[in-house]
């Protein structure tokens, strides 16, 4: 190590991992109770300290596997949260990252050795620290990102129906959406394909299934929602 910084004070980087689900019809957030000190058995989002030889990008992502076991999950920064006394323990400077998964996708087994829950993003108890009020940028993030980007079929499984997408759709935007309209639009989007399988959990009748084209969406340079 050189010594070009003596004199100054050090501070810890941590990052912090808002991981979302959709489930039930609701938008959810994976939290559990802190097993450390300070803030011992306090509800908490995920993270972990950025080591030397790690970019914050790097470490969020070993976060998120080592909580998921999912690899090249979609992910985005939601900014810095430094605070003085945000941390009673030291000087922590947290990096709050967000991260799309579809719950089928995440095993029982990972979330009972982490001890985490799913839970409604409209009843999140208080949580350790700003976790909070991180949860609420990034919500924000992703408000401002779901209408002019594909971010939704994260979070969906490869195959779903209008009214899963309109409800995923209406859980992140906090509000409902006329749905003759909703699916007027959809209809006018090549990258969403209707496939000629049906969903019968619902009802007899059942529910066209759809699938996201990717390569459809990247060749359509005016998606908006």
């Amino acid at each position: 190590m050189t010594t070009y910084y003596e004199g100054y004070s050090k501070v810890l980087v941590s990052v912090d991992c808002i991981i979302f689900g959709f489930d039930e019809g609701e938008l959810k957030v994976l939290i559990g109770k802190r097993k450390m000190d300070p803030g011992r058995d306090q509800w908490s989002l995920y993270g972990g300290f950025v080591a030397d030889n790690e970019s914050i990008d790097d470490a969020a992502n070993r976060v998120l596997y080592q909580l998921t076991g999912i690899r090249n999950i979609y992910m985005r920064q939601v900014g810095a949260f430094g605070n003085v006394d945000r941390d009673p323990g030291e000087r922590v400077i947290s990096i709050a990252y967000y991260a799309l998964i579809n719950v089928n996708d995440y095993g029982s087994s990972l979330q009972e050795e982490h001890g985490l829950q799913w839970m409604p993003i409209n009843g999140l108890p208080q949580m350790y620290s700003d976790h909070n009020t991180m949860v609420a940028k990034a919500l924000k993030k992703m408000q401002g990102k779901i209408s002019h980007e594909p971010i939704s079929f994260n979070l969906l499984p490869k195959l779903f129906t209008l009214t899963q997408l309109q409800r995923l759709y209406e859980a992140v935007c906090g509000e409902k959406v006329d749905k003759r309209n909703f699916r007027k639009r959809i209809k006018d989007m090549d990258f969403i394909e209707k496939t000629e399988l049906i969903d019968k959990t619902g009802s007899k009748r059942g529910a066209s299934l759809y699938r996201f084209n990717k390569k459809a969406y990247n060749e359509d340079p005016n998606f908006k929602l």
